[in-house]
């Protein structure tokens, strides 16, 4: 249900300045101590020179990166490094558009027949979309959160929040699985839908799948931080806009929206009889985020790589140069996003 966003090995063999992925024993665990003791990627040191298992958008390949509306096989091994997921969730909050929570808190406070509300989180990874948004509404929550890696629903589990805005008890539950065949049956009973990250990862098919079954149940959702395809750099250079068409053209392979999912999906919404909102969530990262940028940047330019082979030996002087820019605290980045609000028609009264 995420991102299949480790760097494959032979992408340092095209790009010298760009390292190969490290196997998942490679990578310190930044949240080890909320991980199980058996987690594979627990007591490595991190390489900083490195990018993190499951950080960028990059593939292995023959892996299709998007969410399966199906159960993983028992070998299918996850594709997201908590150290990933940790490394980004507080830019993740910062972009996270506030403007949408007072049409989303409108509806949920008119939903029909509910006492409490349940939230369906599709791939949760560390949960932090209930940290951010169970916090900010009232009421009993009970979320249900799924994902594919059992590590990660442990950790979102353990460091889910406990009380909402007013104080009412926040619960969970995990589901592991890629949200096997979304259906309205499989959101009975659900207030809302969230997730983040998925849209761009979608094909139309998914995303008309998960527009219907939204729809057919009655509830709203919020899918937050899709990919908008647009990258504004400090100190611009030629290669900028080279880069960022072939991270693009990367993103839409084998049929996925990439940067034309919130439009994609806003006409499927619309199609149900949702009404949609969509409104700007944006990474502005800078000198307090050298960390996330250093690791955003060998993935953006690593997708552009593997997509145009034939930008490796330029992509090298110009990543090696970012990447200075980064460390000296120089470089700015503005990575753009959007979220999504779908206001589907309640079922069962009026909306």
């Amino acid at each position: 249900m995420r991102k299949t966003t480790a760097t494959p090995a032979d992408m340092a063999r095209h790009v010298g300045g760009i390292p190969a992925q490290p196997g998942r024993g490679e990578s310190v665990s930044l949240v080890e101590a909320a991980l199980p003791p058996s987690h594979p990627g627990s007591g490595a040191e991190a390489d900083p020179e490195q990018v993190i298992a499951g950080a960028g958008p990059v593939g292995r390949s023959g892996e299709r990166p998007t969410v399966r509306l199906r159960d993983a096989g028992p070998d299918e091994q996850p594709r997201y490094a908590p150290e990933w997921l940790e490394l980004r969730e507080p830019a993740d909050a910062a972009a996270r558009s506030m403007e949408l929570l007072d049409p989303l808190r409108i509806r949920l406070a008119n939903l029909p027949g509910r006492s409490g509300l349940a939230i369906h989180d599709l791939g949760c990874g560390t949960g932090s979309m209930g940290r951010w948004l169970a916090p900010r509404l009232d009421g009993a929550q009970h979320w249900i959160l799924h994902d594919r890696d059992p590590y990660l629903l442990h950790f979102a589990a353990v460091a889910s929040p406990r009380a909402a805005a007013d104080g009412s008890r926040v619960t969970v539950e995990t589901r592991r699985g890629d949200v096997a065949r979304l259906t309205p049956d499989a959101l009975l009973g659900a207030s809302l839908v969230t997730a983040s990250a998925l849209l761009d990862v979608l094909t139309r098919e998914e995303v008309e799948t998960l527009a219907a079954a939204c729809a057919g149940a009655g509830c709203p959702a919020l899918l937050t931080l899709s990919v908008a395809g647009r990258v504004e750099l400090s100190d611009p250079d030629p290669l900028d806009d080279e880069i960022a068409a072939a991270f693009n053209d990367h993103q839409r392979r084998g049929g996925l929206l990439g940067p034309d999912a919130v439009a994609v999906a806003g006409e499927a919404f619309a199609d149900q009889g949702a009404t949609v909102k969509v409104h700007p969530s944006v990474w502005q990262l800078g000198p307090e985020n050298v960390g996330l940028t250093a690791q955003w940047l060998r993935g953006w330019v690593g997708a552009a790589v593997e997509e145009r082979p034939e930008l490796a030996e330029r992509a090298e002087a110009y990543l090696a140069a970012r990447l200075a820019a980064c460390a000296a605290g120089e470089l700015r980045a503005t990575v753009h996003h959007s979220d999504l609000l779908a206001l589907a028609r309640p079922t069962g009264g009026a909306g």
